[in-house]
């Protein structure tokens, strides 16, 4: 496998207009620990990537829209041959900023939607009319002709929304939909209880299957959810058929379930590169190191590389190549990157020989 960035999510803030259940970075309103950086430190980093690497760079937050700058930001990255991204939450979209979206060169939008219902959407993100402004955010990249992604996540209180919301974001016009299996990080640990258990997690990669098979009009793909490579193979194999994945022009193009500082990366508004955006524990920092140094050098993404290093049932799967396991997930429920992924339902045949 070769270990070439192919898409860097960046925090450009952690202020957000929401405060929602599973912030994996815990945004508020107002933050003073991590303030925004500033313009000209935005285009160093885009210089520095530029001159490495031509990733897909997702803009991200927090709200990317509650930085003034964000469009500059944005055509800069667009001039120096990078595809620039954005994920916002769609309550601050307006045609002015439709009209900004498409003159800053973005590529695609992503938007989270976790409910089929304002009841359930709403209490997802904490946030009464949250739902109300996805739906009008929807209609505007339609009317304006940009591309958008919906990303759901899910846990017990909502789990039951899956394919509601499936057939909700192929509705309103989605270019694809990616269900988000949650990862308890930032203010996902506080709702450590309400992780769906590895039992039904397999009975909705399950679904998604089915689903999948059948679904020509938009591209969907579960994510941080390794281990469906893993089924899917297996499925293709008792079915007797050949299972082919559509891509999305603007995604890693990874054929491998977790990419973690593999394919991809996050980078935080303090400048810590962090394996994947679920993973707190930081690569280097592009403060004081170049990308290409940390991408290259860091101990700790050649150790992710490492899947000989893998521990547990991870460690002996046949399906360790195409799988992985969640590597954030293993983090944070075991405080060990290397462990086996905790969520994982699967025993690799060496383990059941080894039981017989």
């Amino acid at each position: 496998m070769e270990f070439t960035p192919k898409w860097i999510a960046w925090e450009i803030t952690r202020r957000c207009n929401l405060r929602c259940v599973h912030c994996r970075s815990s945004s508020e309103m107002v933050v003073e620990e991590h303030p925004d950086f500033l313009i000209q430190e935005a285009f160093r980093i885009l210089d520095d990537i530029a001159g490495y690497a031509k990733p897909v760079i997702v803009l991200s937050g927090g709200e990317p829209l509650l930085r003034s700058d964000v469009f500059d930001i944005a055509k800069y990255g667009t001039d120096k041959g990078l595809r620039m991204c954005m994920a916002t939450n769609g309550s601050l979209v307006t045609d002015e900023i439709c009209g900004k979206i498409k003159a800053s060169g973005m590529k695609i939008v992503s938007m989270s939607l976790d409910g089929a219902s304002p009841e359930v959407h709403d209490d997802f993100r904490n946030e009464k009319g949250a739902f109300a402004g996805v739906m009008n955010a929807a209609a505007l990249f339609k009317k304006h002709g940009i591309e958008f992604i919906i990303n759901s996540s899910f846990t017990k209180r909502n789990e039951e929304e899956i394919p509601k919301v499936y057939s909700l974001a192929k509705k309103i016009g989605a270019t694809a939909w990616y269900l988000f299996m949650i990862v308890p990080t930032g203010r996902g640990e506080e709702i450590m209880s309400e992780l769906i258990s590895k039992e039904r997690y397999e009975d909705i990669l399950d679904w998604h299957f089915e689903m999948e098979k059948d679904e020509l009009d938009m591209l969907v793909r579960p994510t941080c959810a390794p281990h469906y490579y893993r089924l899917v193979l297996q499925k293709a194999k008792e079915e007797g058929v050949k299972f082919e994945r559509r891509t999305l022009k603007f995604s890693t193009g990874g054929s491998k379930g977790c990419l973690a500082g593999q394919l991809i990366c996050l980078i935080d508004v303090d400048g810590n590169v962090l394996p994947c955006s679920y993973f707190p524990k930081p690569a280097g920092n592009v403060g004081s190191q170049t990308f290409k140094d940390i991408w290259e050098n860091s101990e700790l993404f050649k150790e992710l590389r490492d899947f000989k290093s893998y521990k547990g049932k991870c460690g002996i799967c046949e399906y360790l190549n195409v799988c992985g396991g969640c590597r954030a997930r293993s983090y944070a429920v075991h405080g060990d990157y290397l462990a086996e992924e905790p969520f994982c339902n699967y025993i690799p045949r060496r383990a059941q020989e080894e039981v017989k």
